[in-house]
């Protein structure tokens, strides 16, 4: 047997950076995400020999373990070991009944590169999972697999980062979500009409700037400036908090022009709560597609790199994508998806 599983990436339109401890245990955060119809996705396969094989085909690494022993956390595949790691510890005899003297080999491939901005690790994580659990049978609803996704990657793996990508790889769709202390996460999926999500949709250019970062340095600033008590730091994102709430009633009001100023707002903040987060190349983008006709727009993730955003209202995306076009990386065709994690079997069997 195969068992797979797919999970969606997500943009973030308001709110990032309020899902990061401390700031949500000490003032509460808010978040406002999309999933989009890149994914990532995982397969594992039981094999004859007694080993666990792990393979990302999309960076080219496969590595070969001994079965019954805990996988190295060594910077190579970590992602992949963590959870198989965890799952054999918290689930060692489902574990054992499913594999007995034989072993695995998880495969895993994501849609966007590492450090893009779109929630890639957290959303491999919980691909990961959700094949352990459609192969194990694990009674697992939907706050239960994001919030053991998020134990793996911060607390097992040590992986600086927030919340919110757990939670929308998870269950999907457009979500308000809310960030309180001791972990707690609220998921309030919101209903906006079709007709303004196609908007929304055919607004939002998604510009990928052919770089990628690690986000631990900015996001272990943004720590460390709310622990300090840094008050222009924690002010902005005071801001960032309200600005999920003013997303939240322009998409159900459908308030579309609205956006873009919203979008501009939460850019500004964002600048605020560390530095590094936007640089010379960002700044420059983001120039180049206001002055072509967008109203706003942001960086996605932690900042520094990777994908943005940019509202582009009427017919002035074509106008947008053209002035974009004098810069390197590539505009990434996309569409709302509102399904989250899926599981499923497949009977057959592939060799190594």
């Amino acid at each position: 047997m195969i068992y797979r599983s797919k999970a969606p990436l997500r943009i973030g339109l308001a709110g990032g950076g309020t899902d990061v401890s401390p700031y949500c245990d000490i003032y509460g955060g808010s978040i406002l995400n999309a999933t989009i119809s890149l994914f990532a996705h995982s397969s594992i396969e039981v094999i004859d020999n007694e080993q666990i094989v792990l393979f990302a085909p999309d960076r080219s690494e496969l590595a070969i373990y001994d079965l019954n022993v805990d996988l190295p956390i060594d910077g190579k595949l970590d992602l992949l070991k963590g959870v198989y790691n965890r799952i054999r510890k918290d689930y060692y005899f489902e574990f054992n009944r499913a594999v007995g003297n034989k072993g695995l080999k998880i495969t895993t491939y994501v849609d966007a590169p590492a450090g893009s901005g779109l929630g890639t690790s957290s959303t491999l994580i919980v691909a990961i999972l959700g094949a352990f659990v459609e192969m194990l049978q694990l009674p697992m609803g939907e706050y239960d697999i994001a919030k053991y996704a998020y134990e793996i990657e911060r607390i097992d793996l040590q992986l600086a980062g927030g919340k919110q990508d757990q939670y929308a790889a998870t269950f999907g769709g457009v979500n308000f979500m809310e960030f309180h202390s001791n972990n707690n996460v609220i998921v309030n999926p919101l209903r906006i009409k079709s007709e303004y999500l196609s908007e929304l949709e055919n607004n939002l250019v998604l510009f990928f700037t052919a770089t990628s970062r690690s986000s631990a340095k900015i996001i272990k600033e943004q720590q460390k400036n709310v622990n300090e008590k840094k008050q222009s730091s924690i002010e902005a994102m005071h801001h960032l908090k309200d600005q999920s709430r003013q997303m939240k009633e322009a998409l159900l009001k459908g308030d579309l022009i609205n956006i873009g100023l919203v979008l501009d707002y939460g850019f500004k903040q964002k600048r605020l709560i560390a530095a590094n987060i936007s640089n010379p190349m960002i700044d420059s983008i983001y120039e180049s597609a206001i002055k072509a006709g967008a109203l706003g727009g942001k960086i996605s993730g932690a900042g520094g790199g990777g994908f943005m955003i940019f509202y582009c209202p009427g017919n002035s995306r074509y106008s947008v994508i053209e002035a974009l076009s004098g810069f390197e990386g590539k505009i990434q065709p996309y569409q709302f998806v509102s399904e989250g994690l899926k599981t499923w079997a497949v009977g057959s069997k592939v060799s190594l």
